[in-house]
């Protein structure tokens, strides 16, 4: 399937306080604001919160299993962190094609939204679309791109 500006497609997880002592073990982020219930009260958001970038991680679920989809090389992300996630909070991480560029390349508009339609991630990211390698007429080694993988929503 080729692809084509303004194609979209979304991943959607409740976050829950495994989740949040997963990705605390996995990075080292103990941060008290996300694993101390006491102190987390005591501070700007009044209760524990998941780390920002366990929310911005699903866009790269999206990128690598939706849209582009498998095979496709993360060359960059911008992120802009701009509401809290909550325990218990439903986030759908969505990318949209917002421009396909020269070599395979292409311009995604990433965000994340919880489930009251807030966005808590913004930004865009830019990614390489897969190839296929395979014969030329002349039976030199070519690579051939792919495009894109959509899946259906969940």
């Amino acid at each position: 399937m080729g692809c084509a500006v303004g194609q979209m497609a979304s991943f959607s997880k409740t976050i829950t306080e495994t989740d949040v002592y997963g990705f605390a073990g996995i990075t080292g982020d103990f941060n008290p604001l996300h694993v101390d219930a006491v102190k987390a009260e005591a501070g700007r958001f009044g209760e524990r919160i998941a780390h920002g970038m366990l929310s911005a991680s699903f866009i790269s679920t999206v990128i690598a299993t939706r849209l582009p989809g498998p095979g496709t090389i993360y060359m960059g992300q911008e992120v802009r962190f701009l509401n809290p996630v909550r325990f218990g909070d439903t986030i759908t991480a969505t990318v949209v094609i917002e421009e396909l560029l020269d070599r395979g390349r292409v311009r995604l508009h990433t965000f994340v939204e919880n489930q009251k339609g807030e966005t808590v991630v913004d930004g865009y990211a830019l990614v390489k679309l897969p190839r296929k390698e395979g014969e030329g007429e002349n039976g030199e080694k070519s690579k051939q791109i792919l495009g894109c993988h959509l899946q259906s929503r969940s």
